[in-house]
């Protein structure tokens, strides 16, 4: 990737992460423009309320980006999988119409792994518009890590171009704030020599990824 196309990608995963944004900041804006001329009470109460729930889905979005996207300053190169289970049940909790069914068996992932389990946990999230159940999975059998997303619903929406840009296919004139995550992830997999299968029905996807462990955890 050249300079240019690697600013590019940053700049295409910023736009990513200002769209998401923009939601819970508006209603903090929004929140705090009507507290300023409410003099009812309990409707004063209602806005510090809604205030609190938009400030919070905020600061969850910038964790979660912040391990999805960024350095991930503060972490060793194996992180404790609770880590990323917090920020993917925060964005599930954000929405009713969604539950989460987490099967990680390793206490700590290497950071690529887990950059890559955020990211697809994100997709697997956007594709269940309707709603329905988040089924995350990891385990590191031999040299081997394991990663699997399973979204289920009445109604799942799998964007073709997005499973274009995780198979790598998808050319970097085509990339936007949508597939750059995918995209993201293809190279994590390039870097980490790994694979990635998608398996997509009308009620359901299936993201599997394998790839190397990290040296320490190959017996």
């Amino acid at each position: 990737m050249t300079a240019t196309s690697q600013l590019d990608f940053a700049a295409l995963l910023c736009s990513r992460l200002c769209h998401d944004l923009l939601s819970p900041v508006g209603a903090i804006n929004n929140g705090l423009e009507l507290l300023a001329d409410e003099k009812d009470p309990e409707m004063r109460q209602r806005c510090l309320e809604l205030l609190e729930q938009s400030a919070k889905a905020s600061a969850n979005k910038l964790k979660f980006f912040r391990l999805a996207f960024g350095a991930a300053g503060g972490f060793e190169e194996m992180v404790p999988s609770e880590e990323p289970q917090q920020l993917i049940e925060a964005l599930v909790d954000a929405n009713d119409r969604l539950s989460l069914d987490w099967h990680v068996a390793e206490p700590k992932l290497a950071k690529p792994a887990v950059k890559i389990l955020l990211n697809l946990a994100a997709i697997g999230i956007d594709a269940l518009v309707p709603g329905g159940e988040l089924k995350v999975g990891a385990e590191t059998r031999g040299n081997q890590t394991e990663l699997v997303i399973a979204a289920t619903g009445k109604k799942v929406v799998f964007d073709a171009s997005i499973g274009s840009a995780l198979d790598g296919n998808l050319d970097s004139t085509e990339l936007s704030g949508r597939t750059a995550p995918a995209h993201m992830v293809h190279l994590l997999l390039q870097d980490q020599d790994g694979k990635i299968q998608v398996a997509h029905a009308e009620d359901r996807l299936i993201l599997g990824v394998t790839m190397k462990a990290p040296e320490g955890l190959i017996g």
